[in-house]
């Protein structure tokens, strides 16, 4: 039993202020490395999880069996551990941070300019 199953079963629902205060917790690296040291976490996992969907891309034909989706989704678990101790760094919360992105995103829409690229849309 894995990642779907716990899921389902999951009787109280994680907020991100919960989770930063939590996986905090279990932070260990010197306070001359803050910042620095989750920003190289950060890059490192999310290229695991990249790794692991372009395999299944290589060796699946692009299957993602429920095998595959909980390796990811342990990758993906780790990401988030960093982006938490990253905001912890920064002094700003994870749901300052996803409420201000949704704002960003709902702006660019409500004026669409969802698509394209650049920071000033």
């Amino acid at each position: 039993m894995k990642f779907y199953e716990n899921t389902l079963k999951m009787r109280t629902p994680m907020n991100f202020e919960d989770y930063q205060t939590q996986a905090s917790k279990t932070a260990i690296y010197n306070d001359a490395d803050v910042i620095i040291y989750p920003a190289l976490g950060l890059f490192s996992e999310a290229g695991e999880v990249a790794g692991k969907v372009k395999k299944v891309l290589r060796d699946k034909n692009g299957h993602f069996d429920p095998i595959e989706r909980d390796k990811i989704a342990d990758e993906v678990g780790d990401v988030l551990w960093y982006i938490a101790a990253l905001c912890t760094d920064l002094g700003v919360g994870m749901e300052t941070i996803a409420q201000n992105n949704l704002n960003k995103l709902n702006s660019r829409m409500s004026r669409n300019v969802i698509q394209g690229s650049g920071d000033n849309r």
